[in-house]
């Protein structure tokens, strides 16, 4: 059987945190974009089932996977302590890893979620009848 032991575990951890502040803005980006599609995805999914589901069973049954979709991605947006600066941090991870993820999340969810449920504009005094 596997096993790591605690100190190397997080070793490995603050070595992967460090890979992933001193990543490339680009290489950033593309996962942030990705992660964002994901997210937006599964917040969609877990509110969608739990809100539209006409058996509430049903909704109570699929809410939890979207959920645990979103509790899976925490870990790939943490980043443990290393050798670098804040301004590291905040420069070359958190700004492309936030603009990836409102991108991402835009053109995977919110777009086509608005384009796909928008209604034609009528003139209020058709909303009425």
């Amino acid at each position: 059987m596997f096993y790591i032991k605690p100190a190397e575990f997080v070793k490995k951890m603050v070595d992967a945190g460090e890979q992933k502040i001193f990543m490339s803005s680009k290489d950033t980006f593309i996962r942030a974009f990705m992660a964002g599609a994901i997210l937006g995805l599964a917040a969609v999914f877990a509110i969608t089932v739990g809100v539209k589901t006409e058996p509430p069973l049903l909704g109570a049954m699929l809410f939890p996977v979207g959920f645990i979709m979103l509790y899976l991605l925490f870990p790939f947006s943490t980043i443990v302590g290393g050798k670098f600066t804040l301004y590291d941090y905040l420069i070359w991870n958190e700004v492309p890893t936030v603009i990836g993820n409102l991108v991402g999340g835009l053109v995977f969810v919110a777009l086509p979620l608005y384009f796909t449920h928008v209604r034609t504009a009528l003139p209020p005094h058709k909303l009425i009848q």
